[in-house]
């Protein structure tokens, strides 16, 4: 797709290069890149490349005009070029862009390979982390396949339409054809005329009729796209270049980005255009989306606190028609990537447009579905026909009649940027149930009447059953999510293992074991060596009991309940790193923490003391001034649970 990058574009124009040496050639091929005119600097680039000359400046960015013109088979070529050289002096994102170039040619595996480099090489980033959690991820997306019957739209001319929304009983969209006349003002990022806004009716038939300019007062000179009306047809929001009564903004690198304006209806007029308040001359805001109650407004920013490239975001609109602050949806929903063309639908469900997320290549349409309190479930690809190897994007849906459209670059489309028309057959519904069954560790015998509960990623209780005579428990869930399977039976010691749900419909299993308590105990003994505890954990400088060392906890209180004359005293130790002041008032808190947990569960306090011995009682080496390694710094981080009477 060429037109959907928006987000970048700039108002310059076009010039004819100069034959020069290759340096000097390379020289206004930059500039030309600078500028962000591609098409420009394609041509300069390639004449350069075609002579034999090498360089990974040259490739990266001949590969770069193309990538960000969608044009990702010839993107390939020159990434491909690009790796032939050293690759240890190749930038980490050249290894996403040519995954993603590769994606766009079915070479699948191969762009995984590049995918796994790449987590390795950027660890934190969060499409490399995404990548790695979903490496079935077409398999995942086979799953939500076939959903949709999709056709042309019917109202596609040989250049670029894209982006409808509806309005009344009509489809306003946006398309470079530029109908004003001979001269055609084209814009130097795509060689294509400027966009404008035009309408086409829906007739009864549910066909299209013959699109024409939307309003004079909205289309200007420069680019329009992306409206989207309010229910009462009154207010439209939409996406133009920076550039009213005539006047052009600019940014500091002299480029005229994106803004967000607003419009009212009045005698048939679209009047009283405004720029929304949050628009900024230094970075794009485009491509709005309202929520259902129209409440809320959704749109695409690279403004500070961007993730990556583009970001979704979300700001209020107060009764008074002013707007709050814009808030970033976050990283559930944004990535290092491109995360584009929001919409709402009538049931309250986020699509919208990503290449940062698991896909076929280039931009995938995904959903998240939005809960009452605004929670954002993990979003879903949304699977073919609707995304392809190419760009995907701009999807709508009437949720009544289950008709929708979106935007695609297609290799057998009529232009560039073309609208198809869809209909959905088949909801994408994904339903998750986790069970299993409780067993004794020891003999392998069910065990029924045990306490089974269900944890969210946070510790949080969710549901929580009884195993029945067969000791199997089930609880439904959610897709994508990780959950803890809590189960507790007296005489048992206290088990807990985590659960990662499928992204597609199924049934995840996870039987779990119990262990009968450890017992007898003697007086002096420490209980948690018995019952083999963890270390039990708090935050840097804390003294809060954490959820983790809770299901630690849990094991002891089963023992204090089970022998109700039994008395321990919790002894809390530190290393010897810092003072021994400080350790010691640390340490203390813990255990008088860890004492306060045990009473509040029901223990009595005469059965529970605790003491804090900080750096006093060490079990190896590591007093202060001896070097030590962090596993031996470990061993003298210790809680003890010292029985003091049976």
């Amino acid at each position: 797709m060429k037109i959907k990058i928006l987000l970048y574009l700039s108002l310059l124009f076009l010039t004819t290069p100069t034959l020069f040496s290759q340096e000097k050639q390379l020289e206004k091929g930059n500039q030309k890149f600078s500028e962000l005119s591609y098409i420009d600097a394609i041509s300069v680039y390639e004449r350069v490349a075609n002579k034999g000359y090498k360089s990974a400046e040259l490739f990266q960015k001949l590969g770069d005009s193309y990538y960000f013109n969608a044009e990702f088979t010839k993107a390939s070529k020159w990434y491909a070029e690009l790796f032939l050289l050293d690759n240890s002096t190749i930038a980490s994102e050249y290894y996403y862009r040519y995954a993603q170039t590769l994606k766009s040619l079915g070479q699948y595996e191969k762009a995984n390979e590049l995918l796994d480099k790449f987590n390795v090489i950027s660890k934190e980033d969060i499409r490399g982390a995404l990548f790695t959690k979903k490496k079935d991820y077409l398999e995942v997306i086979k799953s939500n396949s076939g959903r949709y019957t999709i056709e042309d739209a019917g109202i596609n001319s040989e250049y670029s339409d894209f982006a409808a929304s509806y309005f009344d009983n009509a489809l306003v969209f946006a398309s470079t054809r530029d109908t004003s006349g001979f001269f055609k003002r084209k814009h130097t990022w795509t060689n294509e005329a400027f966009s404008d806004l035009y309408i086409s009716e829906i007739l009864p038939n549910g066909t299209l009729n013959v699109p024409v300019k939307f309003s004079k007062n909205i289309n200007s000179k420069f680019n329009e796209s992306t409206p989207v009306f309010t229910k009462d047809g009154v207010t439209v929001y939409f996406t133009r270049n920076n550039f009213k009564d005539g006047k052009r903004g600019k940014d500091a690198d002299k480029a005229t980005l994106l803004k967000i304006y607003k419009a009212t209806l009045k005698d048939n007029n679209w009047e009283d255009i405004v720029e929304l308040p949050f628009n900024n001359n230094e970075y794009n805001v485009a491509h709005p989306a309202l929520s259902p109650d129209e409440k809320t407004l959704y749109f695409a920013s690279d403004m500070p606190g961007t993730l990556g490239q583009s970001d979704l975001f979300k700001v209020a609109i107060n009764s008074d028609g002013s707007f709050g602050t814009p808030e970033n949806l976050g990283s559930e929903i944004n990535t290092e990537g491109k995360e584009t063309f929001p919409f709402v639908s009538a049931e309250n469900e986020l699509y919208f447009a990503s290449d940062g997320h698991p896909g076929l290549g280039g931009l995938d349409i995904f959903v998240s579905k939005l809960d009452k309190e605004e929670k954002r479930i993990q979003p879903v690809n949304i699977g073919e026909p609707v995304n392809s190897a190419t760009d995907d994007f701009a999807f709508i849906i009437n949720t009544t009649n289950k008709i929708g459209f979106f935007s695609s670059y297609r290799p057998d489309g009529k232009g560039f940027d073309d609208i198809y028309k869809f209909k959905e057959e088949k909801v994408l519904v994904c339903n998750q149930v986790l069970s299993g069954t409780i067993v004794d560790a020891e003999t392998g015998a069910v065990l029924p009447n045990v306490e089974v509960i269900l944890l969210d990623e946070n510790f949080q209780e969710v549901q929580k059953v009884i195993s029945d005579e067969k000791g199997f428990y089930t609880f439904d869930v959610e897709c994508g999510k990780i959950y803890y399977v809590r189960a507790n039976k007296p005489d048992l010691v206290t088990n807990e293992i985590k659960a990662i749900i499928d992204e597609v419909s199924g049934e995840t299993a996870l039987n779990v074991t119990l262990q009968k308590a450890v017992v007898p105990f003697q007086i002096g003994e420490d209980i948690g060596k018995k019952l083999n505890i963890k270390k039990i954990y708090f935050d840097l400088g804390k003294a809060n009991i954490r959820p983790d060392a809770e299901i630690e906890l849990a094991k002891v209180l089963e023992v204090m309940l089970e022998y109700p004359t039994l008395k321990i005293d919790v002894r809390s130790h530190t290393d010897s790193r810092d003072s021994h002041k400080n350790n010691e008032k640390l340490s203390d808190r813990r255990a008088k923490s860890t004492v306060a947990w045990f009473i509040q569960k029901g223990i009595d306090a005469e059965r529970v003391s605790g003491k804090g011995y900080g750096e006093t009682q060490l079990i190896n080496k590591c007093a202060d001034g001896v070097k030590c390694s962090e596993e031996e710094h470990q061993f003298n981080r210790r809680s003890e649970f010292i029985v003091l009477a049976l």
